[in-house]
């Protein structure tokens, strides 16, 4: 029976991997106690934000008028069960206190913040459906608000983006970009949570959307695949590191149609009821119920010398 030993460069490697010069800038260390956050709870945490908001479209019980009362009582105490202990986990974090009197304070405001967001379910539901209807009435191919709200990816990606906005409207530390970048993960669409985003808005096909941190848009929206509202430079302080917190991205105002692969970029605003165009590059403020689009290029000729 032959066995195993352990190279000689094993021990060199860990010993390299161990020295605190080496791992400082990206390791996190822990308290005792302090619980750290999982992507795999606030996958639940999302999924019964959804069994929650859409009855009966998501999750494996069925719904029945007569049994509703009670579908929603046993998945809203599990949301708050599961929130309670992931927001606590995004408090701690960020903390560099390891007393008990500090990790009881958390616990206390994990408590309090679970109330919150637990109370803005019935907004978030109402929301939610005026983008199920953009949606719908948006797409000629959707048979079905039912086939919007279980195929879409939209959906998926806006219903994730609204949990984690009105998350980080309490002020939830990292939680809310965990669950931003899982939707990012699942769908190719891109939202900061930190963006405003008004009613009914929609997201056709929305591979590779990106909506930047400072992004403000208002009612009845629609963006198509690949619009990018970005920003076009950062502002740099006197030790040469961007300013953080500026506005930076763009404002759409209501009624704005953005079509595939524009891109947006800067804190300009896209007046009311314009349209732009596919493939174009804008930078400056667009007026309302403008159009923009690209130029036709000139004709080209070639001679049979294959001149031009």
């Amino acid at each position: 029976m032959t066995t195993f030993k352990y190279p000689a460069e094993l021990k060199e490697t860990i010993a390299q991997l161990s020295c605190e010069s080496s791992y400082k800038e990206v390791c996190h260390r822990h308290f005792f106690e302090h619980p750290m956050p999982s992507n795999i709870k606030l996958a639940e945490i999302v999924n019964l934000s959804r069994e929650i908001i859409f009855p009966g479209y998501f999750g494996d019980s069925p719904v029945r008028g007569e049994s509703i009362h009670y579908y929603l009582g046993v998945n809203t105490e599990r949301l708050f069960e599961l929130l309670n202990n992931q927001i606590l986990s995004g408090l701690c974090f960020q903390c560099d206190d390891d007393s008990a009197e500090k990790l009881l304070e958390h616990k206390e405001r994990a408590y309090e913040l679970t109330k919150r967001f637990i109370a803005q379910l019935p907004e978030l539901r109402r929301l939610l459906t005026t983008d199920v209807e953009a949606a719908f009435t948006g797409d000629p191919a959707a048979k079905s608000t039912g086939e919007v709200i279980f195929c879409y990816p939209a959906i998926r990606a806006i219903s994730s983006y609204r949990v984690a906005h009105a998350l980080i409207g309490l002020d939830v530390p990292i939680i809310p970009r965990m669950i931003a970048e899982m939707a990012h993960s699942e769908t190719g669409i891109d939202i900061h949570p930190s963006a405003e985003i008004g009613e009914y808005f929609t997201i056709d096909h929305g591979t590779g959307v990106v909506i930047g941190a400072t992004s403000i848009i208002g009612k009845n929206v629609k963006l198509f695949q690949g619009v990018t509202l970005g920003a076009k430079n950062f502002p740099l302080d006197k030790n040469g590191n961007p300013i953080k917190g500026i506005p930076r991205h763009p404002i759409l105002e209501d009624n704005v149609v953005i079509y595939s692969q524009a891109t947006i970029l800067g804190r300009i605003t896209i007046g009311k009821g314009s349209v732009i165009g596919g493939n174009v590059w804008v930078t400056n403020n667009v007026p309302p119920q403008s159009k923009i689009i690209q130029f036709k290029p000139r004709d080209i000729f070639y001679t049979e010398g294959g001149g031009i």
